[in-house]
């Protein structure tokens, strides 16, 4: 094989693993903060998704203002893993 080739299947598989892991988090965060489940919170539609969405909103706002303060339980990972999450949620249709 052309060492070309070699070389996009590697990048292609880091960036596979990159995305896989970014959604680990996101159902991580999601389940622990929320009760809910990424794949049944993609599935829903309507009001449902809405609310959801608002709970999320809410959940990234007690985030923002607990970084703000700075205590030591804060976690900024958990902050983005929410957020990638709501950007999941809208995104989908």
């Amino acid at each position: 094989m052309p060492a070309g080739i070699i070389a996009a299947e590697i990048d292609g598989y880091r960036r596979l693993k990159a995305e896989e892991r970014a959604r680990a988090g996101q159902r991580v965060a999601l389940l622990a903060l929320c009760g809910v489940d990424l794949d049944v919170a993609a599935g829903l539609r309507g009001e449902a998704r809405a609310a959801l969405c608002r709970r999320l909103e809410i959940k990234i706002e007690r985030e923002r203002l607990k970084g703000a303060a700075r205590p030591w339980n804060y976690d900024l990972n958990r902050h983005i893993a929410l957020k990638q999450a709501l950007d999941a949620l809208r995104g989908a249709p």
